[in-house]
């Protein structure tokens, strides 16, 4: 856990290059069976000898010593981002995210870039043109997506926290796959500066971690406003001062595998005691989640995709792309079309008004809001989905996306499914800008309050 680790390390019972050095030497072991990590930083273990120094001066940061791995849609100048894509295969970045910088100047150590569905585009982890990773939790099941290695590579301990992007679900999918918590800040929380990212409308940078402890503390490093990202913005916390023995909690109905429900639900009777109260509802249109998101998704990716020609660098995506990214190309490139304007796009928009609105009177009755993470439990790896199943695996996560609130999603046990233990998350939604709070309520979920 990160809070231990970091006492280690301050304390000088472990150095950052025993931590780092370790994390590099397992990754370098058992990567090639696993396929989490894309490239290593080689530079690591010195960059790790630096912060021991700073540590003997007494001028350490708050992640001091720690090691992590990125998404590799998120930039970190001198490593390949290939946003796991043959487009961008050798693309090595020149700059770092607003993330990235903010994480190294509290001393944090890159491990390395994670494998990832290509451009974000997927909910399993399959669509990386390097081949799926390995879920630790659950070996002959999909990691999730579209942060496959970010989740997977906590779940394998080949690091102490991760950075993963989140447009529909990509965080915390994969977070309840492998059984490790992940979270999704507020929209405009968290700098997108240095994100290759898949839909302007809705991404999100945001921390996995073994507790949500350590989200805790990697978001607080990463949180702000950024004057490179206008979507960027402080926010007045409203929610972390509230006593967490008196919640309101509603739990949302929404369709998914009754298995996963009775975890939820006994999560919920466990934690809830005599004060919580807690109260099922429903919430008009959130089962229009998918058809408002994916136009929204088709049309800006789309849109964001124009730039990779092969002209200026990399290769024309268009030529290298795969199944899923050329699906949502050409999808988006159809709705954008004159003759469509506004049949599709706005539409959509308009929609994602209304459930926005809808989730905020939903926060005037409760604190906050319970479901599942994803609706069902990750299939086989190889096995052949319809198009419809695919994109159900977020049914549940895009709402947060659209309502452009935080989310977290915390383990809540296993189901035996064909003899296998496979976990299963229990999501927590809060009103925009309460991520704090939404923190300190995880942390009940998961039995640490």
């Amino acid at each position: 856990m990160i809070k231990e680790k970091l006492k280690l390390i301050k304390s000088g019972k472990l150095s950052a290059v025993d931590n780092v050095k370790g994390f590099i030497d397992k990754i370098k072991r058992e990567n090639k069976k696993m396929n989490i990590v894309l490239h290593v930083n080689g530079d690591a273990v010195e960059q790790a000898r630096v912060v021991d120094e700073k540590i003997k001066k007494g001028k350490t940061g708050k992640l001091a010593g720690l090691g992590f791995l990125v998404k590799s849609n998120i930039n970190v100048e001198g490593l390949i981002a290939n946003c796991g894509s043959r487009t961008l295969e050798n693309y090595k970045s020149t700059y770092d995210a607003t993330v990235i910088k903010k994480l190294l100047s509290e001393d944090a150590v890159v491990l390395g870039m994670a494998n990832m569905d290509e451009f974000a585009c997927g909910a399993s982890g399959e669509n990386s043109a390097f081949g799926v990773c390995v879920n630790p939790a659950a070996k002959s099941r999909v990691p999730g997506g579209s942060s496959s290695g970010a989740a997977s590579g906590v779940a394998a301990g080949f690091c102490d926290f991760a950075l993963g992007s989140d447009t529909g679900g990509s965080i915390r999918n994969p977070a309840s796959h492998c059984g490790v918590v992940g979270m999704k800040p507020s929209y405009g929380m968290v700098s997108r500066y240095g994100l290759v990212d898949m839909a302007m409308s809705f991404d999100q940078i945001g921390p996995l971690a073994e507790d949500v402890a350590g989200c805790e503390v990697v978001f607080d490093v990463i949180k702000g406003k950024d004057d490179n990202d206008a979507v960027s913005r402080d926010f007045v916390e409203a929610s972390s001062s509230k006593d967490l023995k008196k919640m309101k909690i509603g739990v949302l109905n929404m369709s998914a595998d009754p298995r996963i429900w009775e975890l939820v639900t006994n999560r919920i009777k466990e934690v809830k005691g005599d004060k919580w109260k807690v109260t099922s509802f429903n919430l008009g249109h959130v089962d229009l989640g998918i058809q408002t998101y994916y136009p929204i998704v088709y049309v800006e990716f789309f849109s964001g995709t124009r730039k990779f020609d092969g002209r200026k660098y990399g290769l024309n995506i268009d030529e290298v792309g795969g199944k899923e990214v050329l699906r949502r190309i050409i999808g988006g490139g159809e709705i954008s079309k004159a003759e469509f304007a506004g049949k599709y796009y706005r539409r959509a928009l308009k929609a994602k008004k209304i459930i926005a609105d809808e989730f905020e009177k939903a926060f005037e009755k409760f604190d906050f809001i319970i479901l599942p993470t994803v609706p069902k439990l990750p299939h086989k790896v190889g096995k052949r989905l319809s198009l419809d199943d695919e994109y159900d695996y977020d049914a549940l996560t895009v709402l947060a996306n659209l309502a452009e609130v935080p989310a977290i999603s915390v383990p809540v046990g296993f189901v035996n499914d064909k003899g296998e233990e496979v976990p299963v998350g229990l999501q927590i939604l809060g009103a925009r800008g309460s991520d704090e709070g939404l923190l300190g309520v995880a942390k009940v979920f998961e039995g640490e309050e």
